[in-house]
């Protein structure tokens, strides 16, 4: 569809439906807009597309920016078809191209262009006017533009008056005052807008200045006036070129442009008067006068005067060099004249100089110092050159020979080398010539006449040997050998190679490269610089998974055909403290089972440790950090071995954690820490325990040690609670044996003992029965009593060095008849009163004796004890066993045990 730019709402563009051949009005099938509906709607049923209110302008669309097809400038739309109850959907697309219209008016970049003409322009002459733009497009735009002058001449100043008056009074007229003819000539003042005019040409070299008054005057009655003066400078403009005129000076003759001048004139002597003016002003009229061309004059000024104007200059023109006849003849010499003007004018004249012959003229070659190129690796007898020599005079004194002489700068004769033909001048060389030994011969060439005398004249032949491609790179060395630290940054320089080609130009330029070595192992990993010969790496180094590389460089010359050599670069990586210590042995979760009874320095474990540096980053110290706190263990500083140091007791048994530390020496040193589990125990009875210790340890923090029995203090309290119980229970029982005692004593006065009557037996003496009689029983059928105090017994605590403390404040002797306890009389069941004393500290002995009474001394009735409780000396040590175990031990030995003794009863004497 088409649609031009800037319509009203609801301008019908086209209908879809009909366009689509699809039938409407049924109302079945409906359209949906679904891309363009900022500009364009659609009728649901009748599919009629037309425009919203918002308004099109084309100038405005970002798609029709910087266009140059008036279809290029478009809107795009979807529609969609919907079938009933959106059974089907078809999707369009569309295009509505937009019209350009003629809404908008051609504009300057500013209301007012200013364009500088200069003076004497020709006639024809294009200036280039800012260009005005047009928002419109094709016929719309831009079409022509035209030259409206509205009052003749070109502008170039305007006057402008205020008057503060209104209406009449305030419209304001400019005229000339007072101004000459040639003023009111060239000029013209509009009357009305005060712009001033030129007329006419105007010439400074004629006219430099024009000075006149304008007067500006109201409309108003009467007038008011007021005048400016206004001087208009003319500015020069470089319109006028040099004139030069030569005129004679002195003796030389000079007609028609001809100067004759003999070639045995001095130097330095004036041949000619130059005169060099300008009529332009300022830098304009400067000129600098020079003579061109390879010509033995020069031009100096004839006078040093400072009030000379600048635009009037006067030389002599001087011989530079002697004249000479037979090498020159005629001299053209043509001086030429340019101002200082923007742009500059010029202009030149010529003088013939014709010189006068005089026989002087040696033989002459035309080059003082003849360079030639030679290939290297020549034929011998190969021609290097011919030289020449020229000489202005006439027969015998122009005929010339050729020899060879050393060149003032060295003291070598060429002769060996070279060789040159007296005649035509050839230069052959006589040897090989190789560049790289010498690249430069220099001797001189004589050319003599054979005049008399005879005049002679010499050249320098320079002969710079070419290069050929005869030589192959070269490495300064075979290997290069570089060490480089691991982890460096990748694309870092690793090393320089540096190699030479003794050749000269292309074929000494030499292209680097790296040559993967056997195993490739250079591939992707080094590059090289060709400039520097400066190897790089595009990867970071690890020593520990690979110590060295080596690959070979390749270097490549320029030359026809090329050349090349290789050179073996091997790379050391250095190796980096970048690894920690590593502990193979042993592991933390395991342990080591040490017997209490080890001797000191007895090796309990060795910490074996790796690290996969090198050096001294792999020179590994062990330390014991942590879990020592009884100074049991030491381990050594180089080989790791953990010994035995201190002596083990009782609180030592158990797990002990030892923190061990592994350092490196490296810098910065890195480190690893380690667990040592040692056991303290004679056997291994419970692994379960231990292990369950362990996997606990790795859970506790390494700042709290864990070191053998944590509960022993705990014990030390309750043995001291347990010894001041058994101290109780020992004087209770010595308080029931004094009431015993005095009982005892009591009742025997009642059965008929007398004072100091002495028993036929020892109260304490073991009843002697026959074994043969059999025990009476008494007369109600009752078996025979036991002796009622063959059960009593005293209860002595043994003091911690062996001696005894005495029964009823007396001290016995040791007697050979004490030994370990043992129950008599008692049943099975009788109790044993060690076992009620229990602890995980040691107690001290308890001794029971008999209590003998002394002789002459009555008894003490002593409460009869029951049988069941009753020892005699016949015992050994029953071992109080304490069954203990901590969070961090467990044991089952008899550690603590009670020791009783008691005092079989004394047979009488």
């Amino acid at each position: 569809y088409r649609l031009a730019e800037e319509g009203p709402a609801d301008i019908r563009i086209g209908n879809v439906a009909s366009d689509l051949g699809i039938v409407t009005g049924s109302g079945e099938v409906t359209f949906s807009l679904e891309s363009g509906s900022d500009y364009l709607k659609i009728d649901n049923i009748t599919g009629e597309l037309s425009t919203t209110e918002r308004r099109i302008d084309r100038e405005k669309l970002p798609q029709c920016q910087m266009i140059f097809d008036e279809n290029e400038c478009f809107l795009d739309f979807e529609v969609s078809v919907i079938g009933p109850s959106q059974s089907w959907v078809d999707l369009f697309e569309g295009r509505v191209i937009i019209l350009d219209i003629n809404d908008n008016t051609p504009t300057f970049p500013s209301p007012v262009l200013t364009l500088t003409v200069e003076e004497n322009r020709p006639v024809g002459t294009l200036y280039l006017l800012p260009t005005a733009t047009d928002r419109d497009f094709g016929r719309n735009g831009i079409e022509r533009y035209e030259l409206l002058q509205d009052s003749p001449g070109t502008p170039i100043l305007q006057l402008r008056a205020t008057d503060l008056d209104v209406g009449v009074n305030g419209q304001i007229e400019y005229v000339f005052g007072a101004a000459t003819e040639s003023v009111r000539r060239l000029l013209r003042l509009d009357e009305n807008s005060g712009w001033l005019s030129v007329l006419h040409r105007i010439d400074r070299e004629e006219v430099n200045q024009l000075r006149f008054t304008v007067m500006a005057r109201d409309r108003g009655q009467p007038p008011k006036t007021d005048k400016a003066t206004v001087v208009l400078n003319i500015r020069d403009e470089n319109d006028n070129v040099p004139t030069i005129d030569i005129r004679k000076i002195g003796r030389i003759p000079l007609r028609d442009g001809v100067a004759s001048v003999a070639e045995d004139v001095l130097v330095d002597t004036p041949i000619a008067l130059v005169q060099v003016s300008d009529r332009d002003q300022g830098e304009n009229g400067v000129v600098t006068c020079t003579v061109v061309g390879d010509v033995p004059f020069q031009l100096k000024p004839a006078s040093e005067g400072e009030g000379e104007p600048q635009n009037k200059r006067k030389y002599f023109l001087h011989t530079s060099a002697p004249l000479d006849y037979e090498a020159v003849r005629d001299y053209n010499v043509v001086i030429v004249a340019v101002d200082s003007g923007s742009p500059s004018l010029s202009s030149n004249n010529s003088l013939l100089v014709r010189v006068g012959d005089t026989n002087d003229n040696p033989p002459v070659f035309s080059q003082a110092v003849l360079e030639v190129s030679f290939p290297e690796n020549n034929l011998p007898g190969e021609r290097v050159a011919t030289v020449v020599a020229t000489d202005a005079d006439s027969g015998k004194n122009a005929e010339i020979t050729y020899s060879l002489e050393a060149s003032p700068l060295s003291s070598e004769a060429p002769g060996s080398i070279f060789s040159i033909d007296p005649d035509s001048g050839d230069v052959s060389v006589q040897a090989v010539l190789d560049r790289e030994q010498r690249d430069t011969y220099e001797f001189q060439v004589t050319a003599r006449d054979k005049g008399v005398p005879s005049l002679q004249g010499s050249t320098t032949v320079v002969v710079r040997v070419a290069d050929r491609n005869d030589n192959e790179p070269r490495f300064m060395q075979d290997v290069f050998t570089f060490y480089v630290k691991e982890n460096l940054q990748p694309n870092s320089p690793v090393g320089m190679v540096t190699v030479m080609d003794f050749d000269k130009g292309r074929n000494a330029e030499l292209s680097l490269s790296i040559q993967p070595g056997d195993h490739d192992q250079a591939a992707g990993i080094f590059s090289i610089e060709n400039d520097t010969g400066t190897i790089f790496s595009t990867v970071s180094f690890d020593r520990e998974q690979q110590t060295s590389y080596t690959f070979k460089v390749k270097a490549v010359d320029g030359g026809e055909p090329p050349r090349s050599a290789t050179a073996t670069v091997s790379l050391f990586v250095m190796d980096e403290n970048d690894n920690a210590p590593t502990v193979t042995f042993p592991s933390n979760s395991s342990y080591t089972v040490l017997p209490p009874s080890s001797n000191m320095r007895t090796v309990v474990a060795t910490v074996v440790a790796t690290d996969a540096d090198t050096g001294l980053n792999a020179d590994l110290n062990y330390s014991i950090v942590g879990g020592n706190p009884f100074k049991l263990f030491e381990i050594d500083p180089a080989s790791g071995v953990v010994s035995l140091v201190g002596k083990l007791t009782p609180k030592h048994y158990g797990l002990h954690r030892l923190v061990v530390q592994v350092n490196d020496s490296g810098q910065p040193p890195q480190s690893t820490t380690a667990l040592l589990h040692v056991f303290v125990n004679e056997s291994l009875s419970n692994a379960t325990v231990v292990e369950s210790q362990v996997a606990r340890s790795l859970h506790t923090p390494l700042a709290q040690d864990i070191a053998g029995d944590p509960s022993y203090e705990l014990s030390k309290q309750r043995l001291s609670i347990v010894i001041g119980v058994v101290a109780g229970i020992m004087t209770v029982i010595l308080l029931i044996l004094v009431v015993v005692m005095a009982r005892y004593c009591r009742s025997k006065g009642k059965h008929g003992y007398e004072a100091g009557k002495k028993d036929h037996e020892d109260f304490f003496t073991p009843q002697q029965h026959d074994k043969a009689k059999k025990p009476k029983k008494d007369k109600k059928g009752k078996k025979g009593k036991q002796p009622l105090y063959s059960s009593i017994v005293t209860v002595e605590a043994s003091k911690p060095n062996g001696q005894r403390y005495d029964s009823v404040n007396e001290k016995l002797s040791d007697s050979p008849g004490m030994g370990r306890y043992r129950s008599v009389n008692g049943g099975p069941g009788s109790p044993d009163l060690a076992r009620h004393y229990k602890s995980s500290s040691p107690l001290p002995t308890v001794q029971l004796h008999p209590q003998s009474p002394t002789a002459g001394k009555k008894h003490q009735a002593v409460q009869d004890l029951p049988p069941a409780n009753t020892f005699v000396g016949a015992g050994d040590n029953i071992s109080i066993g304490s069954d203990h175990c901590s969070e961090y031990s467990c044991q089952a030995s008899s550690k603590y045990s009670k020791q009783v003794r008691a005092l079989r009863p004394a047979h009488p004497p």
